[in-house]
């Protein structure tokens, strides 16, 4: 599974963007499609997640704020990602868990100005 996401930039702080992963595949076949999140000098972190049968997870920090979808026409996740915070600075990666087989896309980079 080749993933490609964009839609990374910068943007001022309460401001909106909407990250796009693209897969070589089906998405309906893959299991779980995730995003994650790396800081500078930080662990590589969950930031959502949706299963094929249309299940989300967020981290906390984000809940409420962040949500995860896809078009499955379109082979596509996206994470619509409202009211960012300086916090929210991080590459991001999208992720396929294809029947137990991780999958990552080439990072995006997100700037939240203050």
């Amino acid at each position: 599974v080749q993933l490609q996401a964009s839609g990374g930039g910068l943007v001022p702080a309460g401001g909106s963007l909407r990250l796009s992963c693209a897969a070589s595949r089906s998405i309906g076949s893959i299991n779980v499609m995730g995003w994650y999140r790396q800081a500078p000098g930080k662990q590589r972190e969950l930031v959502a997640r949706l299963t094929s049968g249309g299940n989300t997870n967020y981290e906390d920090s984000v809940k409420g704020r962040f949500t995860v979808s896809r078009d499955n026409a379109k082979n596509t996740v996206y994470l619509q990602m409202n009211s960012l915070k300086p916090e929210d600075t991080a590459v991001y990666y999208c992720n396929a868990n294809y029947w137990g087989i991780f999958y990552w896309g080439q990072g995006t980079l997100v700037t939240v100005s203050s």
